[in-house]
């Protein structure tokens, strides 16, 4: 019998709240923007719903005409406050390293700031193949497209609709604002808790044993 097994996949992971827990950073970046401007930003609040672009946060807290310029001083901020302060989510490691094992090739696809995504990357060592930024939702398919990615990992409702954007299959982590049940409702075709269960997952995904739908 002729074997079931699946190429070595490209697959593409989100940052946010998949690879890295970038809440402790960016509430300190939020607090410090604060003190730099004037204006209030409830930190708190904004790490609760981490994933869109910074501008749609930005919008809750200051004026239409401020926010480009205030979204540059964020992110020329972000590297002083944000990185060392941001922990590896557990198993962001070991899933970019099972890709890469399997003979695979891992991509970072985000929303952030590339330049702070890659500081982010190198000061925990995950080493992805690629680092594209500047991406949220069905944008990122332009990148998953373009890398020929099989598989996209995400903690957000708009990253499955990359996944899907792009043709991938979308494999959603219960590790970011959206609930394990909100992500199957937005057609994940794979729902993991976190990271921990995704080479486990990958093996069965090669070995043909994996379902489509979990």
């Amino acid at each position: 019998m002729a074997s079931a097994t699946r190429p070595a996949p490209t697959v593409g992971f989100d940052l946010d709240m998949t690879l890295i827990d970038s809440r402790p950073g960016i509430r300190a970046c939020y607090l410090a923007l604060t003190e730099r401007t004037g204006t209030y930003v409830d930190a708190d609040l904004a790490v609760t719903r981490l994933g869109p672009p910074l501008e749609e946060e930005l919008a809750h807290w200051f004026p239409a005409e401020r926010i480009a310029a205030t979204a540059e001083l964020y992110r020329e901020m972000y590297p002083a406050y944000a990185v060392t302060a941001t922990p590896a989510l557990p198993g962001a490691r070991e899933a970019v390293e099972a890709v890469r094992a399997a003979g695979g090739r891992a991509i970072v696809v985000t929303a952030k700031y590339e330049p702070n995504a890659r500081m982010h990357l190198e000061h925990l060592g995950i080493r992805p193949d690629a680092v594209i930024g500047d991406l949220w939702a069905e944008q990122k398919a332009v990148a998953l497209r373009e890398h020929g990615a099989d598989v996209y990992v995400g903690d957000h409702l708009g990253d499955i609709r990359g996944a899907r954007a792009a043709d991938a299959l979308a494999v959603a982590v219960a590790s970011g604002p959206c609930s394990a049940d909100e992500l199957r409702a937005a057609g994940a075709d794979v729902v993991l808790a976190d990271l921990t269960r995704f080479p486990d997952w990958l093996a069965g995904y090669r070995d043909g044993a994996a379902a489509a739908r979990a």
